[in-house]
C-alpha cells in the first residue's frame, strides 16, 4: 500500500532539513506557503467584512479578544509590529464604525486605551460564522484531521517568532532614516 501524500512530503521535509541544515530553501518554502494561505485567505476575510473594514481591522478585533482589551495604541502597534501612525489610523477606522472606544489610560493620564464595544464583538463573532461556507468547502476539499494536525506546529511557530521577534519595530523605520 502506498503510503499517503501528506506521509510522503512530511518524509521529504524532515531529510531534507535534517541532510542540509545551513541550506534555507526548505523553511523559506513553508514561510513561502504560509504567506501565500494569508493572502488567500485575507482575501476569503476581507470578502465577509463589511464595507469600509479591511483584515487589519479584524485582526485589532480579534487580537483584543484573544489577548486582551485595553491596550495602548503602542501596545497594539508592537503587537502587529507596524508604526504607530499605522495602528492610530486601524483603531480611528474601527472607532468609526462604533467597534472600539479609545478612552484615557487608567493607568497614565498621557495616553488612551483601546476597547473593544459589544458592536466589536459581535461584529467578529458574526464575521467568523460568516465564513462557515468557505470553511465547509475547504473540509469538502481536503481531509479536515490532516488540516487540523498541523495547527500544533503553527502554533510552536507562532510562539517562538513571536518571543524572538525583533523589538525594535518595523523595518521601514532603518529605511527611513538611512537615506
Amino acid at each position: 500500500m502506498a503510503p499517503k501524500w501528506g506521509q510522503v512530503r512530511v518524509g521529504l521535509w524532515r531529510k531534507r532539513l535534517s541532510d542540509s541544515p545551513g541550506d534555507p530553501t526548505a523553511l523559506f518554502q513553508v514561510f513561502n506557503e504560509i504567506g501565500i494561505i494569508e493572502q488567500l485567505s485575507r482575501t476569503l476575510l476581507e470578502a465577509r467584512l463589511p464595507k469600509g473594514l479591511i483584515a487589519p481591522h479584524f485582526s485589532v478585533l480579534n487580537h483584543l479578544i484573544r489577548v486582551a482589551d485595553g491596550r495602548t495604541p503602542v501596545e497594539l502597534a508592537r503587537a502587529f509590529q507596524v508604526p504607530k501612525t499605522s495602528m492610530t489610523h486601524t483603531v480611528s477606522g474601527l472607532q468609526k464604525h462604533g467597534l472600539v472606544q479609545v478612552r484615557p489610560n487608567p493607568n497614565d493620564g498621557r495616553s488612551k486605551c483601546v476597547w473593544i464595544t459589544e458592536a466589536g464583538r459581535t461584529l467578529r463573532d458574526r464575521t467568523i460564522a460568516d465564513l462557515e461556507p468557505d470553511f465547509q468547502q475547504l473540509v469538502a476539499g481536503m481531509d479536515l484531521e490532516r488540516v487540523l494536525g498541523i495547527l500544533p506546529v503553527l502554533t510552536d511557530m507562532r510562539v517562538f517568532l513571536d518571543a524572538h521577534r525583533n523589538a525594535e519595530g518595523p523595518r521601514d523605520r532603518e529605511f527611513r532614516n538611512a537615506r
